[in-house]
């Protein structure tokens, strides 16, 4: 979908929050020792998947030595090994590994994109950058015509992915779903929005998020894209 690859070169080149922008290429240059001779991308990151998708994952941002590393989202960092080993065993993707942009990794029916593109100091972005790099998002999900189910990692991605698609749609969000690990909501005939724990090391490290509830999350998935005939 060229409109789509479009908008994927117009976020790298994106500078509206100075804040991130001085993180993220301060990070670049310093490094950190173990991966002191790789080349860091230190850009916005671009979203990345099967256009066609009927899953759409909206996560957080970027991590500093992670994607702002590698220029691919969740790539080379913990919580890519959980997210792509969860996708490999549910049939979205072809390898359950993510190491580096070029390592061969495909989506199939899913695309994944994020609340912010930048990786943010402590993993904290203010609301003024999430507001900015919101009409990203919102035009990603004018173009992914195929999408069913989304599926929010944390509290973040949940509540703007549910404001993203409300603006969109046009949803009336009263009561406004709240985030919880499993929780479903129908937002329309079409639709149906889920949230997951995400999976920082900050959850599966301490076992909030275990991965045979992650293996649980992506089963519904599947169970509900069967229900509208996309799986």
């Amino acid at each position: 979908m060229k409109t789509l690859t479009n908008l994927q070169k117009q976020i790298t080149t994106c500078t509206k929050c100075p804040r991130l922008v001085a993180w993220r290429e301060q990070m670049a240059r310093e490094k950190v020792k173990r991966f002191a001779e790789d080349k860091y991308w230190g850009k916005p990151l671009p979203s990345f998947g099967d256009p066609q998708a009927s899953l759409l994952i909206v996560g957080l941002a970027p991590a500093a030595h992670g994607g702002n590393r590698t220029g691919r989202m969740f790539t080379g960092d913990r919580s890519g090994d959980w997210l792509f080993r969860a996708l490999h065993k549910a049939g979205f993707a072809n390898q359950p590994n993510s190491a580096h942009r070029d390592d061969g990794l495909k989506l199939t029916d899913c695309y994944i994109t994020a609340t912010l593109r930048c990786a943010p100091p402590q993993n904290k972005p203010a609301p003024e950058e999430i507001a900015n790099c919101r009409p990203f998002l919102l035009r990603e999900i004018e173009l992914l015509k195929n999408v069913r189910v989304i599926l929010g990692l944390g509290k973040i991605g949940f509540d703007n992915a549910l404001s993203a698609f409300a603006k969109v749609y046009d949803l009336d969000l009263s009561p406004r779903p709240k985030f919880g690990h499993g929780v479903e909501y129908t937002l329309n005939s079409k639709l149906t929005l889920m949230g997951t724990f995400h999976p920082s090391q900050q959850n599966t490290f301490t076992g909030k998020l275990t991965a045979a509830m992650f293996d649980r999350i992506f089963r519904r998935v599947q169970e509900l894209l069967r229900q509208n005939n996309q799986y």
